[in-house]
């Protein structure tokens, strides 16, 4: 199983998780020629994307879904909740849509999908874990705080993704006017460099061959900051954390 960014911030979003001929696209952030162009940089054409997860409503993670999965035939996995704040945006021409539970696995293809709730200022919003049944893929973006559900979740995983949303110094003492200072350190915003590391140490990473920070904002944190962070909390070399960047995330990665 490999794993591969087309993007990750809040321009946009989107990860590819492959296993065989099962291709999966979770969130799709990006206007429809600019992911098509972002799956080329991966060698991969709409066509060959078996279907699309998505994660919650918001913009850089939902945005293109329906545009990229209506011109290409994908079928669209999504909570009942995620559903309904992005009914609207439905184009007329019907496309498959799969409402899923937020606490039971499925199969697509190749790949076992076990999605689970987080914290997140959106209606139904989920995570995911992905398996080809030896080796786990974990993701975890967009949640304010961690839960016991998401320790056990991505405990044991071979690979992770995980959100180094923002330097808490560097968001109090920046731009941003106060109200949106305190959404996104909220409980239902994003994590911070500690508290990512905070969820790192208290993982089983005992399997753990790749770790990604993810989500980073481009006002309020920076990649040195976000790797040391991890890098303390694995006890590691820091050249042993990757980063997702908005532009070109990162390339494959095989677990």
């Amino acid at each position: 199983m490999r794993f591969s960014s087309i993007g990750s911030g809040s321009a946009g979003n989107g990860l590819v998780v492959e296993q065989h001929s099962t291709r999966l696209l979770l969130d799709c952030g990006f206007g429809l020629r600019d992911a098509e162009n972002r799956l080329a940089r991966i060698n991969l054409s709409p066509e060959q994307i078996t279907g699309i997860l998505i994660t919650h409503e918001h913009e850089d993670h939902a945005g293109g879904a329906f545009k990229l999965a209506k011109k290409y035939n994908i079928s669209v996995w999504l909570t009942h909740g995620t559903f309904k704040m992005l009914e609207r945006t439905l184009p007329k021409e019907p496309i498959d849509i799969r409402i899923i539970n937020s606490h039971t696995a499925f199969n697509i293809n190749d790949i076992e999908v076990s999605p689970y709730p987080v914290p997140h200022d959106a209606r139904e919003p989920i995570q995911y874990t992905f398996s080809n049944g030896d080796k786990k893929l974990g993701v975890l973006t967009d949640t304010g705080c961690s839960t016991p559900h998401i320790l056990e979740m991505l405990s044991g995983c071979h690979g992770l993704v995980l959100e180094c949303n923002h330097d808490l110094d560097m968001l109090m003492n920046g731009i941003y006017p106060h109200s949106l200072k305190q959404r996104v350190s909220g409980r239902l915003g994003h994590l911070d460099n500690k508290a990512s590391a905070d969820i790192l140490s208290k993982l089983d990473n005992r399997q753990l061959t790749h770790i990604i920070a993810a989500h980073l904002s481009e006002k309020n944190n920076t990649p040195d900051l976000a790797i040391s962070a991890l890098s303390d909390a694995l006890k590691c070399e820091k050249n042993w954390i990757g980063i997702a960047s908005q532009e070109t995330g990162f390339d494959w990665r095989e677990i």
